[in-house]
């Protein structure tokens, strides 16, 4: 989906889970999968500072299961985590949705920079917010409940749907 607006990723705590469903909490070696997964709909928050034992609070208290690059935080006592072992973001994305057989649902979506719940809307609705081209070239478009961003399916919607595609195979 097309990004509205410019802006660096938010870490904030946006948006409601269902009962049962997974959250996670990504540290700041696994921005981009944090990114890959929230478009996978999962709650991900991405810690870009902050040491292991903020993590570790975080992760207790709002019961995320931790992903990291850090053996040393894999280890720690009373934190459900898991070792990414790959650098790549792609295949980083891959290892987690097998790990946790994750499913993708287009309509779970989240917010890729901040992790609010995304809420479709009409043309009418943002059409002060994105420009003329695309206002006329799609039909619906999704807004941000956090931060406000508007997304639409634009010319790497097609790019999006071949790494989901590929992190679902085997």
């Amino acid at each position: 989906m097309r990004d509205g607006r410019n802006d660096t990723e938010g870490t904030g705590r946006h948006g409601e889970r269902a009962e049962g469903e997974r959250a996670f909490i990504a540290d700041n070696m696994l921005g981009r999968l944090a990114g890959w997964l929230r478009i996978f709909g999962c709650d991900t928050l991405y810690v870009k500072s902050g040491d292991d034992g903020d993590i570790a609070r975080i992760s207790e208290s709002e019961k995320r299961i931790v992903l990291t690059r850090d053996k040393q935080l894999v280890k720690r006592r009373g934190i459900n985590a898991y070792y990414v072992d790959d650098i790549r973001p792609e295949e980083q994305l891959r290892l987690v949705v097998h790990r946790f057989n994750l499913r993708f649902e287009e309509e779970r979506m989240r917010c890729s920079q901040c992790n609010g719940t995304l809420h479709i809307k009409k043309r009418e609705d943002v059409s002060s917010i994105v420009p003329d081209g695309v206002l006329e070239r799609n039909e619906s478009f999704y807004m941000c409940s956090s931060c406000g961003r508007v997304y639409w399916k634009g010319s790497h919607w097609k790019r999006i749907r071949e790494v989901v595609e590929k992190a679902l195979s085997d």
